[in-house]
């Protein structure tokens, strides 16, 4: 994807792009970060990359996990895909909660793509938890905050459950330990699996968050870190994509996407979560970033333990594409041990 991406900002930079009279606002674009996504003048919205949708179920032919979805909120839309690992019949065996926010660019993707619903069925399996994915809104359509609004509403959904009632989800009601609650997340869905950490440490969400999961997390800041660091028009590039999905933003150091930024006011330090696991990826253009934020939340004052875990000769997203692989198995033991609790 960088490549593509570089390609795009070197064609611009030899002034390649033609001039053309006017056109159908339809057709005439306003804005153009492919192979992300492109808007033009009308508000029409192409999105490029994007997966194909599979429908809840039961996987049959491998780990045995059900799911189904939920609507939280009828009104916006908000609803999540629960996954739940095969039980005996008749089990009342409560299991953890993995609260999950995929990725994206905060811009396509969804719970309930063929790669993330795989993922989450080898996830629920390998880790017996109860996983929640929750469909947040994308921009540009709903711009940042939507999508960490959207995030925190389905976590205080789950958190309700510690006293289920009347109108409780059944499966979170009957397996659902809301005593072990993981906040997890790959992409954008780190930074806003970091966001809901930081949320449920300012304010009183009701139950406990056992850790925090970050793979290959999204994050930017006005410093540049890694390819920027050496590539001009990488950052500018970068800088102007967050004011794409955050505008009216400060900037690269808004606290959504800076989240050690004087405007963040010192949160990282207060995470609700005891044990932090950021992974990350050696070719990846975001491993910069995500040593950064290890590094970052080490030096914030924040008490509880920090761990990295890189994955040797990978790209971003390999663990959705490449599943089989070795590193990624590296990357799923790795996870695993974290959400049980073991030595990292």
């Amino acid at each position: 994807m960088w490549a593509l991406i570089r390609e795009q900002l070197s064609l611009a930079l030899a002034g390649e792009q033609q001039s053309i009279r006017p056109m159908d606002p339809d057709s005439e674009v306003q804005h153009d970060f492919y192979p992300i996504v492109r808007q033009y003048k009308s508000g029409r919205v192409v999105r490029f990359g994007t997966a194909n949708p599979v429908p809840a179920g039961t996987d049959t032919a491998g780990t045995g996990v059900s799911s189904r979805d939920v609507v939280i909120n009828s009104s916006s839309g908000l609803w999540a895909r629960l996954y739940l690992p095969p039980l005996p019949a008749g089990s009342r065996d409560k299991l953890p909660v993995i609260m999950y926010y995929d990725g994206g660019a905060f811009v396509i993707g969804s719970t309930a793509d063929e790669p993330t619903h795989e993922y989450l069925n080898s996830l629920a399996a390998g880790a017996r938890a109860l996983v929640v994915s929750a469909e947040y809104r994308r921009a540009p359509e709903h711009p940042l905050p939507a999508a960490h609004d959207d995030s925190w509403e389905a976590l205080e959904w789950v958190a309700s459950h510690a006293a289920a009632g009347a109108g409780a989800e059944p499966w979170l009601a009957a397996h659902g330990d809301l005593s072990r609650v993981f906040l997890a997340g790959f992409s954008a869905g780190g930074n806003i699996a970091h966001a809901m950490a930081a949320r449920a440490g300012a304010r009183s969400l009701g139950v406990p968050i056992g850790g925090l999961l970050l793979i290959h997390p999204y994050f930017i800041g006005e410093a540049p870190v890694g390819p920027e660091a050496t590539d001009a028009a990488l950052k500018a590039w970068a800088d102007a994509f967050w004011r794409f999905v955050r505008p009216g933003a400060a900037g690269p150091d808004d606290p959504l996407g800076n989240p050690f930024s004087e405007a963040a006011g010192g949160s990282a330090a207060r995470l609700a979560a005891g044990r932090v696991l950021v992974c990350v990826a050696e070719v990846d253009a975001l491993r910069g970033r995500g040593v950064w934020y290890y590094e970052s939340l080490r030096a914030s004052g924040y008490g509880g333990e920090v761990e990295l875990h890189e994955s040797a000769g990978e790209d971003h997203v390999f663990h959705y594409t490449k599943p089989g692989c070795e590193q990624a198995r590296l990357l799923h033991a790795r996870v695993l041990r974290f959400l049980r609790g073991e030595c990292l």
